[in-house]
């Protein structure tokens, strides 16, 4: 045990959970990452703090400065934490389609929330171009930009990589996750690719109405299906974070799936996760039962599913979007 300095201390480290029932189901060991115990709750503490420090070493974000960011929620909610412990001001635009829970919890951590319509990224009133606006209206403010400003890759290659690594002891066959801004994928599919080499695999795992399986496939974005109840993942340009990164194939992996993954790691694993994290570990699933028995493959469990309860895990919710009957399906 030790002692972590503050919020962003705590940041990282997480550790890697076996998932008992589906390793034993697949003879792989199937490992998912725990990034739902860092202390914002998900994955993108640690993308918020590799910007927030960047913007500092760089000058542009100084005493008494403004953060603003265009977010799906969880990198605003890390952003918010990181910003209440350092005394910044922190501004957050979303689309309005996104879960309750997001924007209460954002409301409670006391920043200027501002959604809009949910339109696609041509549109100038997307989330992330009207971040951009009100960065450039705000003195002293920066935006965080964390789908092109490479610092969310860099943070990734820093910390999650060389931990996943660390923690299998270099005995990994593949690495599996989906793709938002492209920072977690990008960053730890680079470095892990470069210590195993072209024997470890980096698969990316695609939700329906995502444009990257098409991409990784056929060289064309273009979506896939239609759009996913999947929150902050699945996009259809290739961002600054994910150019680049290795990617050795693309797994598309449907809401039924995701759904039906996420509720039996909660009734078999006892783990209580987003919708994400159904897309990763049912991509990590299908990989396995691929490369066969004997083999290692590491995932990402994004964040937990608290976020989600009034969606994910409300049956009239489900049964709304034709989506009940996954609940009780075996992977």
């Amino acid at each position: 045990m030790s002692i972590s300095s503050g919020f962003e201390g705590a940041v990282g480290n997480t550790p890697l959970i076996r998932l008992e029932r589906l390793s034993q189901a697949t003879g792989c060991d199937i490992l998912g990452k725990a990034e739902f115990m860092n202390p914002g709750g998900s994955v993108k503490d640690r993308a918020a703090r590799a910007i927030v420090h960047a913007a500092e070493k760089s000058g542009r974000l100084g005493t008494g400065g403004t953060v603003v960011e265009g977010t799906a929620g969880n990198t605003g909610i890390s952003l918010a934490h990181l910003c209440r412990s350092r005394g910044y001001r922190c501004v957050i635009v979303m689309p309005d389609n996104q879960s309750a829970e997001k924007y209460a919890i954002l409301q409670a951590l006391g920043v200027e929330l501002e959604r809009v319509p949910a339109v696609p990224y041509a549109d100038p009133n997307h989330y992330q171009r009207v971040a951009k606006r009100r960065a450039e209206e705000i003195t002293g403010a920066v935006w965080a930009d964390q789908f092109d400003n490479t610092a969310n890759r860099d943070g990734h290659y820093a910390t999650t990589g060389p931990e996943i690594w660390r923690d299998t002891e270099g005995r990994l066959d593949a690495f599996v996750a989906a793709s938002g801004t492209g920072g977690t994928f990008g960053g730890t599919a680079t470095f892990l690719k470069e210590r195993g080499g072209s024997s470890l695999r980096t698969v990316l795992a695609d939700p329906q109405g995502s444009a990257l399986f098409r991409w990784v496939r056929d060289g064309e974005l273009k979506a896939e299906g239609p759009g996913s109840i999947t929150e902050g993942i699945g996009i259809g340009r290739v961002t600054a974070n994910l150019r680049d990164a290795p990617i050795d194939e693309a797994l598309h992996v449907t809401d039924l799936e995701a759904v039906g993954m996420a509720h039996y790691l909660l009734r078999e694993e006892g783990l209580f996760l987003g919708s994400a994290a159904g897309v990763n570990v049912a991509a990590a699933v299908r990989l396995a039962r691929h490369m066969g028995p004997g083999h290692r493959i590491a995932t990402i469990l994004c964040d937990s599913g608290h976020k989600y309860q009034s969606r994910l895990y409300d049956r009239d919710w489900l049964a709304g979007k034709g989506l009940l009957a996954a609940t009780e399906s075996e992977p």
